[in-house]
Formats: C-alpha cells, sequence, structure tokens
C-alpha cells in the first residue's frame, strides 16, 4: 500500500453526504489508502473492507488493470465531449456492458451516478410512452423503504422518509407500493423469503385508483439494499412482471448495488428469472474506481425514439460528463476484470459459507432478524428505546476500531465485501461483528 498522507489541516470546509458533521469532525475516521480487501487508515492501521467500499468495489482496491487503463486514458485523452460527437472508447464500454446484461437489454445511456441513472430512466419511461402516442401515461409508482438515490426523481419514488421529508412535494403523480419487509413472517430467513408474494397485488390497487392509462412505469430494487437489505419474496418480481404486462406499464430495475455479480449472477434480473424493461446501474461499474451511472433499456424501447428526420435530436436529455473517458476506460478494465477472474461464479460459490457464518450471528444479544442473499447481509438489531439507530452506530465504531469497516442504516448492519474476499476473512469480518454485538449495550 502506499504511504498515507499526514492528516488535513481543516475538516470545517467540506460539507458532507449523509454525515453526522459535528459528530464527524469532533472524532473523524479518515481512510488514506487501499489495495484488495483493506483500507489503511491515515494512523496506519488496516481496515477489512466489509462494504466493497459503499456497494461498488466490487473486485477490490487499486487493481493494476484498472489503475493502468484509467493512467493510460488520462494522458491520452482526458476530456470529450458525447453531444453530436464521441470518442471510440465510449462506444466500446456500451458494447461490453450491453454483451453483458441479462436479455435484450441491449442500448446503453450513460450518466455519472447510480442517481442519475435513475432520473434518466424515468425520463425514458414517461418520453417512451409520449412517442408512442400515450402521453397520458405520466404517472410513476416507487415502493416504501426504497431507496433511488438523492435526485428529485429518485426521491419521490424513493420510500425513505427521512431522504424526503425536508424537500418539499417533490414530483407530482407519484405513488408507492408497500414494502416487503415481514419480520412477524419471515425473520431469520435464509435466501428469499417464503412469504410475501402477494405484496405485488398492491400495483392492482394503485391501478384501480389511478387507472393503468395514466402510469407509466413501476420502479424497484430487485434487492433493496440501503434500506437494510430487503430480499424479495418468492414470486413477488414475476408476479410484478405479470401485472406490469398486463396492463402496458414499463417495469424498471434499480440494480445499482444487485449489479456486476453482488447476488452470485452479473445481475438480479438473471438471479430471480425477471426481465425488466429498463434497467438503472452504476457503482460495480467501474469497480468504483471513477464515477459513471448507465441505463439500458430493451431495444423496442429505443426503436420508440428513432423516428422523424435523421437529423432530430430524439431525446433532450444527457450530462456533460456521459461517457467522460476515464470512466469508460475504467468500465472496460473492469468488466473485463470481472470475466477473467470469474467474479461472479465465484460470489455464487462464496454465497453459502457466507450465509452459514452470518446466521451463526443469530444467538447474540440484540439481534432480532438476519437476512441474506449473494454476498450481501443484514443483521437487524433491537433499537435502544431512548435513541433509535445508535446500537448499530456503536457497533460501527467498536468494529472501525477493531479493524473492520461495516455499514449501518438505522439499528440495521449491512455488509457486502467486494468478491474477492477468502473464506478466512469472512470468519474474521464476522468474528468483528459479533465481538461488537457482544459488546455494545
Amino acid at each position: 500500500m502506499t504511504s498515507h498522507p499526514a492528516l488535513p489541516n481543516d475538516l470545517a470546509p467540506f460539507w458532507m453526504p449523509f454525515t453526522a458533521n459535528r459528530q464527524f469532525k469532533a472524532q473523524p475516521r479518515l481512510l488514506a489508502s487501499a489495495e484488495g480487501m483493506y483500507y489503511r487508515t491515515v494512523d496506519g492501521r488496516q481496515l477489512l473492507d466489509g462494504t466493497a467500499g459503499l456497494w461498488c468495489v466490487n473486485a477490490g482496491h487499486c487493481r493494476k488493470p484498472i489503475v493502468e487503463a484509467v493512467q493510460r486514458q488520462v494522458a491520452t485523452l482526458d476530456y470529450a465531449p458525447c453531444f453530436q460527437m464521441g470518442h471510440p472508447l465510449v462506444f466500446e464500454a456500451a458494447a461490453k456492458l450491453a454483451a453483458m446484461l441479462p436479455g435484450d437489454l441491449d442500448r446503453v445511456f450513460f450518466t455519472n451516478s447510480g442517481s442519475e441513472a435513475v432520473d434518466t430512466a424515468l425520463k425514458i419511461a414517461l418520453a417512451y410512452h409520449h412517442a408512442r402516442g400515450e402521453a397520458g401515461r405520466t404517472r410513476l409508482i416507487g415502493r416504501e423503504r426504497g431507496y433511488h438515490g438523492t435526485g428529485f426523481g429518485g426521491i419521490s419514488v424513493g420510500g425513505l422518509p427521512s431522504n424526503r421529508k425536508a424537500f418539499g412535494s417533490l414530483l407530482p403523480g407519484v405513488d408507492h407500493l408497500p414494502h416487503t419487509h415481514l419480520p412477524e413472517r419471515n425473520a431469520f430467513s435464509r435466501g428469499q423469503p417464503a412469504h410475501g408474494a402477494e405484496l405485488a397485488d398492491g400495483l392492482e390497487r394503485l391501478i384501480a385508483l389511478h387507472d393503468a392509462s395514466t402510469i407509466a412505469a413501476v420502479i424497484v430494487e430487485p434487492l433493496a439494499g440501503s434500506t437494510g437489505v430487503l430480499v424479495p419474496p418468492q414470486g413477488y418480481l414475476q408476479r410484478l412482471r405479470q401485472i406490469c404486462d398486463r396492463h402496458g406499464i414499463l417495469l424498471i430495475f434499480d440494480e445499482v448495488i444487485t449489479g456486476f455479480g453482488r447476488l452470485g449472477s452479473g445481475f438480479a434480473a438473471e438471479v430471480f428469472g425477471v426481465m425488466p424493461d429498463i434497467m438503472a446501474c452504476a457503482k460495480g461499474l467501474t469497480n468504483g474506481t471513477v464515477p459513471m451511472g448507465a441505463v439500458a433499456v430493451r431495444q423496442g424501447i429505443y426503436d420508440a425514439f428513432m423516428k422523424g428526420p435523421d437529423s432530430a435530436i430524439e431525446f433532450f436529455h444527457g450530462y456533460t460528463y456521459s461517457g467522460h473517458p476515464l470512466a469508460a476506460a475504467a468500465a472496460i478494465a473492469s468488466l473485463d476484470l470481472y470475466v477473467a477472474e470469474g467474479l461472479f461464479a465465484r460470489a455464487r460459490e462464496l454465497a453459502p459459507y457466507w450465509e452459514q457464518q452470518a446466521h451463526a450471528l443469530a444467538s447474540l444479544p440484540h439481534v432480532v432478524d438476519i437476512r441474506n442473499f449473494g454476498l450481501v447481509c443484514g443483521i437487524e438489531l433491537a433499537p435502544r428505546p431512548d435513541r433509535p439507530g445508535s446500537r448499530a452506530y456503536d457497533a460501527f465504531l467498536r468494529c472501525f476500531e477493531r479493524g473492520a469497516l461495516i455499514r449501518v442504516t438505522g439499528d440495521i448492519i449491512a455488509l457486502s465485501p467486494p468478491l474477492i474476499i477468502e473464506k478466512t476473512e469472512i470468519d474474521a469480518l464476522f468474528a468483528t461483528v459479533a465481538e461488537a454485538l457482544r459488546a455494545v449495550g
């Protein structure tokens, strides 16, 4: 690992995202370098990465093929616009991603993040119906406890109250399905829970309320990550797909977290056997190296836009950094590395051992549920009556002090390591979590 830099002399100017800024700056936790499965802090301590950064470093940190691809690219072509021109690498990245995507998701629009990918997917859905002469389909359906990034579209269809309540009325014409968290029936399920497929029928009730002719799309995370790892009940996604088909509604999968091997295959759509019409992805697309997101659509959706004069712009949308050369280089190198090292299959092979070690924590203090699928795990803790969220946060601090990085949301610990993790490192990660759970009151 490279040597760590000196501590910054002023923490005040940086307004940190999703962070208790005053608490953090009173006792900062600063990462200086990373390699493989590990971070190193500015004071030289090693941290086992139990979260793949933020669900994104699927091939591990500072992997040489990705680093060298970005280094070559920045010395060759640092920036090129993709408005009315392009550069070869972005077309190669799109073709490589399209070849990896399931089914006929073979047209790719590049963004710079998962949030932008979601907002782009929503706009594509609305514009698609408009292009087909059904401009009245403007309503969007999300889900309670859904997380779709932090753009206005994403928080509108999202269902996390803390992400919404400070920002006014958001987008009009949005409704929400019920979430799928049924702890009274599904607690400590291994893999997909048995109960809850009928919750998809909530879409039929929304259709009866609003009329199908007003609904453009339904967006869900196949497996909900940021809300605390909610695994879809058996048959649930299949029912959503059937209802959407019956009423001409587009189904959007937000695979920003689940894409690129996290669940033991390239994408959750493959794992669960349900094809969306539109898919948003990001994070693992570049292994977290350079910000990049993408929206993939079925060719029929793309073709609906390709009407009128050849000289007409078909979709008035895009970003200055759409298809950025450095991001394209990182994406190509990352996708190649996933294939070369068989990392998706590796995650699938490790999943049973991961599940065994996760559920071994079931009898520990404060644990009220454990959920898992692929190389993802959610450990739900009983909240302290006076300070909800503090128990998991204290466990996070204790793990950090003892050499493991975990993620918490409310009183749920979420684990999602790089796919290169070894069984001994799985043991070490869960042993550190177990020690933390025994220690926190």
